[in-house]
């Protein structure tokens, strides 16, 4: 790609915020749209239309693969006083973490023409006392309007962590709704007590209309105490941007890592991880836990269902994955536990 010349290229981030890379500009836009890194990233239509066209290599084992994420039903851990991780499904977590309370790209609902194909562990309204809400980019399997809205009705002293441009987004959803936006290497400063929180880089990208594809950041997030670090990588291709959190922020306790949605290669390769890559990035982060998200709960690509958990069962029996850990949603990771 030709990039237009540079009165067309500014770096931004929230001036008002900690950036804890040494020298960097922030976040660069070309042309007012956001890149991986140096590089414009737009995902070609024709790509999209060779996948429509063509036939799933896999489709006969599709049809015949089964599988869901069990649950375990009941809303007990939100009322634990302990610091847990709790899987809800997709890329949506509860995390408690030095007792502050986070969800994560929370959604709780079918998708537009994509069911959810299987069931919280308790109703939306059960999921109270939540203090932020982490939103790692505009895709609507991770920034759902009706979810947002749900998640604040029942949590008026809600917060959002969200990445640059965001908040027009939210102020669309319910303009009450507080928010803080971060660039990448910043740290937020909304967050209480010992806890931490960082916006860190992703490679991914933004569209929900038309016209504003990359126009608003994404990223993953890092959680921070004394004594554990969480790492919620959002949407991520596999990069060298792993290596640089680490260097950063040092080991990773917690990965909570996507590991579906990554057939066919040609269309899902440049914005999503499959189980291999994901096991990379964790190594690179040198990850204690391993969860695994992104897979089972919505059919967004060709891969079946149960196929990113059998590869990780496999490269975890391999060596190569020490520390995976694979729990029903609605299951409770109690932090203590891990250390």
């Amino acid at each position: 790609m030709i990039l237009p010349n540079n009165n067309a290229i500014r770096h931004i981030r929230n001036e008002r915020l900690l950036t804890i890379k040494k020298d960097y500009r922030g976040n660069k836009t070309i042309n007012g749209r956001f890149a991986n890194g140096d590089d414009l990233y737009i995902p070609k239509f024709s790509n999209v239309l060779r996948w429509q066209l063509s036939r799933n290599p896999q489709r006969n084992e599709k049809k015949q693969d089964n599988f869901v994420p069990a649950v375990q039903a009941g809303s007990a851990f939100i009322e634990s006083d302990k610091d847990m991780v709790v899987w809800l499904g997709h890329c949506s977590f509860f995390i408690r973490l030095g007792g502050v309370t986070f969800l994560t790209d929370p959604i709780f609902f079918d998708l537009p023409m994509v069911p959810r194909k299987v069931s919280l562990p308790c109703p939306p309204e059960h999921l109270r006392n939540i203090n932020f809400l982490l939103l790692s980019h505009g895709h609507r399997d991770h920034l759902d309007k009706k979810t947002i809205r749900t998640a604040f009705a029942h949590n008026p002293q809600l917060k959002a962590l969200v990445p640059l441009r965001a908040g027009d987004l939210l102020r669309g959803i319910d303009p009450q709704l507080p928010y803080q936006e971060a660039g990448w290497y910043q740290k937020f400063d909304l967050v209480p007590g010992e806890v931490e929180v960082y916006f860190m880089p992703a490679a991914h990208w933004h569209r929900r209309g038309l016209s504003d594809i990359n126009k608003v950041l994404w990223g993953s997030f890092v959680l921070r105490t004394p004594t554990t670090s969480i790492f919620f990588a959002g949407d991520s291709a596999i990069g060298p941007h792993f290596e640089a959190i680490e260097d950063l922020l040092g080991p990773m306790d917690v990965c909570l890592m996507p590991v579906g949605a990554y057939k066919p290669t040609f269309l899902m390769s440049k914005s999503h991880m499959n189980p291999h890559e994901a096991v990379k990035a964790y190594n690179l982060l040198h990850g204690g836990t391993f969860i695994p998200m992104h897979y089972g709960t919505y059919d967004l690509s060709d891969e079946p269902p149960g196929e990113p958990v059998r590869l990780l069962r496999q490269v975890a029996a391999g060596g190569m994955l020490q520390g995976l850990k694979i729990p029903a949603i609605g299951e409770p990771v109690l932090l203590q536990e891990l250390q």
